[in-house]
């Protein structure tokens, strides 16, 4: 059986995306994610955690959250974990998990619904036949 590491996060921004280059030109994107998880518990009181995940988004993926994407906004993500480890300079060794994303995408969840009018709808319907 082969490997899989992939996975999907729904969820709001924490911080706008911080775009860095590498030395060869490499576009890299920084951003949070915080994913509520909200239930009831045996009593029927609402009950409410955060999760808190760094996701990294590399190339055109990376250029394009830069520049459209800001704190606040809810997001689709989809991607694989990386674990890392290093020591510091002190020799305490550090370890990471950080999400990079294959894609990501605007949640229209929470977008507030454009009614159209009787008169566009009449004419989106006849361009449609």
């Amino acid at each position: 059986m082969n490997n899989l590491n992939q996975m999907y996060l729904l969820g709001n921004l924490t911080r706008d995306p911080e775009i860095k280059y590498t030395n060869e030109g490499i576009a890299i994107t920084e951003m949070g994610i915080a994913v509520n998880k909200r239930w009831k518990d045996k009593n029927g009181k609402d009950l409410e955690i955060v999760d808190y995940f760094n996701i990294t988004a590399w190339n055109a993926l990376a250029e394009n959250c830069a520049t459209t994407l800001k704190k606040g906004d809810r997001v689709l993500v989809g991607g694989h974990l990386n674990y890392r480890s290093w020591e510091n300079k002190e020799g305490k060794k550090c370890n990471i998990i950080n999400i990079t994303a294959d894609i990501i995408a605007a949640s229209l969840e929470f977008y507030p619904l454009k009614i159209m009018s009787d008169e566009g709808s009449k004419d989106r319907k006849k361009n449609n036949k």
